[in-house]
């Protein structure tokens, strides 16, 4: 970085300036459309994107179904972020803050918005009684983790994904400081997982689940492509951690639904129905009549 930038005494919005998203992002709240959100036949209602926050959520959502929760069933359907689907009036009602994922809870009455995905997970493991140690210490424990994530992964996302990913150009000042902090939390997780299976012990638990799509979808490769820059095969119990957590067959589930970029046979664009990963896969559905 050569030139040197004199913030002005206020601040004004350039919208050119906003880069890759400069469609979407504004510095005011609010909807700047009409459309009502489609609502399914099942309790649950989820409106998201396959990002690693959304994918929390339907990978929770899968993994109580594959546990045997039937009542945890759910429809998911797509809000392409890149076309402003979240500053509609029916997903603004669900999350003022017009960021995916948003979920409404259909089971109860009135239906209960919940927005946030830390919030979200924390809503669905009391729910069900499920993902969430009882044991006292082995909760807090599952807490303070998931709130590390919450508060963590802006740095990796925000932060990182964005200076070395996305920005349309490499800075050095962004990307070093940054990387810095990815890589001091990458080893607060390997240290964590040196002495532990998983981030509450021995028991896998909505924690696991929240740091995985970050972090493991890092490390393994899912998540800007910095693996080798991160230098992340020498994190090795956190690698441990991340394949093993890959195995699962939610896990794999949970990651296609509401994607729309890789393989086509890993995209379901829409879930509302078990039979839909065999069925209405994006490869599927192109290949039509």
């Amino acid at each position: 970085m050569t030139d040197i930038y004199t913030p002005p005494a206020v601040w004004t919005w350039d919208k050119a300036s906003g880069g890759q998203f400069a469609n979407i992002n504004r510095p005011i709240a609010g909807a700047t459309h009409d459309k009502d959100l489609p609502v399914g036949q099942h309790p649950f209602q989820l409106y998201s994107l396959a990002t690693p926050n959304g994918q929390k959520v339907t990978i929770l959502l899968e993994e109580l179904l594959e546990a045997g929760f039937s009542a945890a069933e759910y429809d998911a359907w797509l809000i392409r972020i890149g076309d402003g689907d979240q500053f509609s009036s029916g997903f603004v009602a669900v999350n003022p803050n017009s960021k995916i994922p948003a979920l409404m809870d259909h089971s109860v009455s009135p239906p209960q918005r919940v927005f946030e995905s830390g919030a979200i997970l924390l809503y669905l493991a009391e729910k069900f009684g499920a993902f969430l140690p009882t044991d006292p210490a082995k909760r807090t424990a599952a807490l303070s983790w998931l709130f590390w994530q919450m508060g963590s992964a802006p740095l990796l996302g925000g932060g990182f994904g964005h200076f070395y990913a996305y920005a349309p150009e490499k800075y050095e000042y962004p990307i070093n400081r940054y990387t810095m902090e990815v890589k001091r939390q990458l080893d607060v997780l390997d240290r964590h997982l040196a002495e532990n299976d998983y981030m509450a012990g021995d028991e896998y638990s909505i924690a696991d689940i929240a740091i995985w799509t970050w972090y493991g979808g890092v490390v393994l490769g899912y998540a800007y492509d910095a693996v080798e820059f991160l230098d992340a095969g020498s994190y090795t119990n956190l690698l441990r951690w991340a394949r093993q957590i890959d195995t699962r067959p939610a896990v794999t589930r949970g990651r296609m639904v509401n994607k729309m970029n890789g393989p086509l046979e890993e995209q379901l664009h829409e879930r509302h129905d078990a039979g839909d990963f065999a069925t209405k896969t994006q490869d599927k559905v192109e290949a039509a009549p």
